[in-house]
């Protein structure tokens, strides 16, 4: 299509974007405003990279938790994930969790209540997410994936409490990323056997033994436990707590 601009007699012609460019429409441009690719949104995935990377820097001993965001004060999980998460900010361990409400915030309670490092890497969403009070550093994030980059390489030890999608999701990155080898081995602690043992069968049954998806070996890169005390005395057996150093990343 040929027009003029700004009345100057210039003529251009005006690329058409695909109406089913999903990475312009969801990702690069999500309110459809511009259709098309704009250099500042580059930047602001590349300045929330810079910012993540900077803030880890200057943690060295870390645990990061996940889990549902509608989970309330009064759910035992909660009272479990903020009473783990005080026990580990008082051997040293900063305390990083996504920020927001629910398992979020029950670890980043935790770590706050004894006075020790409780991070949040927040997420711009239009409902739940809401940057909890409890932290003492933070950043938010409008990108999930830039997001994810920092959780995924923040810590020494993951902890997963019941969530949904998004617990999952990041379960299933670090299990990834392990199995592959793209990092090191990295201890695992699923808490809650009636909610993850159904998925540990589904594993075993299905994916192990009838499409052999994957290899026995693979259920080993994690541990399911019931109560603080299991987690605390498996995360502490399997993490050197004496020589981790300032984070290089």
């Amino acid at each position: 299509m040929v027009k003029k601009i700004f009345g100057l007699g210039k003529k251009e012609t005006k690329k058409k974007q695909p109406d089913n460019c999903r990475i312009v429409t969801e990702l690069l441009d999500p309110n459809a405003q511009d259709g098309g690719i704009e250099s500042w949104r580059v930047f602001r995935i590349m300045s929330e990279f810079v910012q993540g990377f900077e803030l880890l820097r200057g943690y060295g001993l870390a645990a990061t938790f996940w889990g549902s965001a509608r989970l309330t004060p009064t759910d035992p999980y909660y009272k479990a994930a903020e009473e783990i998460a005080a026990k580990l900010a008082k051997k040293g361990f900063a305390i990083i969790s996504g920020g927001g409400p629910g398992i979020m915030e029950a670890s980043n309670v935790g770590a706050f209540k004894v006075g020790g490092k409780s991070v949040g890497l927040n997420i711009e969403l239009p409902f739940e997410q809401k940057l909890n009070p409890y932290t003492t550093d933070s950043l938010t994030f409008k990108y999930f994936f830039s997001r994810k980059v920092m959780l995924t390489f923040a810590s020494e030890v993951y902890v997963y409490f019941p969530g949904g999608y998004g617990t999952l999701d990041e379960f299933f990155e670090i299990v990834t990323l392990i199995q592959t080898k793209k990092i090191e081995p990295v201890p695992i602690v699923l808490y809650g056997a009636d909610f993850w043992n159904p998925l540990l069968r589904w594993f075993e049954k299905d994916l192990v033994k009838k499409y052999k998806t994957i290899s026995k070996e693979d259920l080993d890169l994690f541990v399911v436990v019931d109560s603080v005390d299991d987690a605390m005395k498996y995360i502490l057996k399997n993490v050197d707590t004496k020589s981790a150093n300032v984070r290089q990343v």
